[in-house]
């Protein structure tokens, strides 16, 4: 493993773990040329998972993608990386099972189950995703999402 700091490729290993439901190993390594440390993950490399597109399109499953997306409505939020992580991997373990039979799942689909993770880690990041999601275009549609969120029939919040 490549160190990203140096580029050295002498590491040792500190700990590891098991995530996902024993699906991927995460390793905490140590570079031997600068003591920097870092993590790795090792996951089963499957059939690929693809993800239909709203127009119909197949693209490949891309994992950074989500967690692009929710790096993004996370950012200066008190969310731990830890969190974020394992969110992203449920996300991506919910969307495989669901997908099993055919190898490919609806991208409306993993858009939902981010919202659904999303809402329970924090209320302001899941705000933020679902704005850039359901393309919200004023005011009134972040509200109406806030009183559907908080399960209130509040009209006048200002």
């Amino acid at each position: 493993m490549r160190c990203p700091h140096c580029g050295n490729s002498d590491d040792k290993v500190i700990e590891s773990r098991t995530l996902a439901a024993g699906d991927a190993i995460r390793r905490r390594r140590e570079c031997i040329g600068c003591g920097y440390r870092f993590t790795s993950y090792e996951r089963i490399e499957d059939k690929q998972f693809m993800v239909i597109k709203r127009d119909g399109r197949r693209e490949p499953f891309d994992r950074s993608k989500i967690e692009r997306g929710v790096q993004r409505a996370v950012e200066k939020r008190p969310v731990s990386q830890m969190g974020i992580e394992s969110l992203i991997n449920e996300i991506e373990d919910e969307a495989a099972i669901m997908g099993k039979e055919g190898h490919e799942i609806r991208a409306g689909i993993i858009g939902d189950l981010v919202l659904e993770k999303l809402k329970t880690l924090d209320k302001v990041a899941y705000i933020r995703f679902a704005s850039v999601y359901r393309h919200f275009e004023d005011l009134d549609e972040f509200v109406s999402e806030i009183q559907k969120m908080e399960g209130t029939n509040k009209t006048n919040i200002k």
